[in-house]
């Protein structure tokens, strides 16, 4: 790791995590050294010390010259391939069901963090211990996405019926004495709730993604917990609050970010392209989340994740798979989109042709032209780390006095 010598100052983007001294400093070169532990990737940060609004901020990031070896134009959906192939250890798959808890130091790990000091716009952190936390967090979502498994509807409401019920005004609710983690992994994980039940995608990734950020706030804030719980046992927080209360997005549709430029743990949408299939409900387009490794949690069939290719001739084949039910409403027959994608990559002239088309920025809301099903930007949950987080005010939860939770 160069400490700001030969390379300079790191270039905008990267890593960017609060110091309040020369120690604090060391700590975090120390942390990062360990996690790649002699890997080429390792040596080619550049760290340096500077002014921030409130302080001074350690900045890490790779030159120009050395993130376009990771990340070329960006792109960072073989950058675990990169990094296994340059000296790491191979990467681990999606977590099982009985998967373990996350692990700090392994393959995901190390790629969490090297695409955020690859990343276009800095990924800024209170302290290294809300940078590992905001790493558990997404080592979590990988975990919640990969043993997830639903059966995919656009209107069904159903839930475990000893964890939750419905209200037509507050949406699905937790019962009294009910655990929103257990809850939750009964919901969307048939190892805990022993069935399959009726999800829209976007609904799918709104509980993963609460999973996640419920299972570290139960460990490193546990004041916020509770009431996150006891506000799910009023009214459940979905769609637009959702995104307000528990997520960042970055990019732009000015300012977007690489099209292929991933972090493990973000929430990705790929839209529909085609106006008419568009008008089937759910199939607007496709909730997902970005498991690593150049992979994206397929919700419906457990251990089968999509990669790119397979998700981009997905979507675009759903235009010829559509009909109508006996109430005139627009479906998609999923056999037949499955049977046009194989008859796609059988023919590697149309599949490189239909790629090309699907491989662009998307359109704008509304417009359907010559846009692709990439999104501009990215979603990613709010730190859940007690001195960073927005939570407690949003969720009222008074603070008495300083506090400080180990890692």
């Amino acid at each position: 790791m160069d400490e700001h010598g030969a390379r300079g100052a790191p270039p905008v983007g990267g890593l960017r995590v609060a110091v309040r001294g020369a120690g604090e400093a060391a700590a975090v070169r120390a942390w990062l050294a360990a996690l790649f532990d002699g890997h080429p990737f390792g040596a080619a940060v550049s760290t340096a010390v500077g002014a921030g609004a409130d302080g001074p901020l350690l900045s890490l990031g790779l030159a120009p010259a050395d993130a376009a070896r990771w990340a070329p134009c960006g792109d960072t959906l073989d950058l675990a391939q990169r990094l296994e192939a340059a000296g790491g250890p191979a990467g681990e798959p999606p977590a099982t069901p009985a998967g373990p808890a996350p692990d700090e130091r392994g393959a995901l790990a190390r790629e969490t963090v090297a695409a955020w000091l690859l990343g276009p716009l800095p990924t800024t952190f209170g302290s290294l211990d809300a940078l590992r936390s905001a790493l558990r967090v997404r080592l979590r979502t990988v975990a919640a996405a990969a043993r997830t498994a639903l059966a995919f509807h656009t209107c069904a409401v159903e839930r475990p019926s000893e964890c939750w019920r419905y209200d037509e005004d507050h949406g699905f609710v937790i019962l009294p004495g009910v655990s929103l983690i257990d809850a939750l992994r009964r919901a969307t994980q048939p190892a805990h709730g022993g069935r399959r039940y009726a999800f829209s995608c976007y609904r799918a990734t709104e509980y993963v993604l609460l999973l996640a950020l419920a299972e570290e706030l139960a460990e490193v804030d546990p004041p916020v917990y509770l009431a996150l719980e006891a506000a799910w046992r009023e009214r459940a927080i979905a769609s637009g609050r959702f995104h307000d209360v528990f997520l960042v997005e970055t990019g732009s549709h000015d300012a977007p970010l690489p099209m292929g430029y991933l972090v493990p743990g973000d929430r990705v949408w790929f839209r529909n392209p085609d106006e008419a299939s568009a008008d089937a409900s759910g199939y607007e387009g496709s909730w997902v989340v970005y498991l690593g490794g150049g992979r994206f949690a397929n919700f419906w069939t457990l251990g089968q994740p999509y990669d790119l290719e397979t998700k981009c001739l997905e979507i675009y084949h759903w235009r010829d798979a559509t009909w109508r039910d006996a109430d005139g409403e627009l479906r998609v027959d999923e056999a037949r989109v499955a049977e046009h994608v194989a008859r796609t990559r059988a023919d590697p002239a149309r599949c490189a042709e239909l790629l090309a088309r699907m491989r662009r920025y998307r359109d704008g809301r509304g417009i359907y032209a010559d846009g692709g099903c990439i999104d501009r930007t990215r979603e990613h949950l709010v730190s859940a780390w007690p001195a960073d987080s927005p939570l407690a005010e949003r969720f009222g939860v008074r603070r008495g006095g300083a506090q400080r939770v180990a890692a």
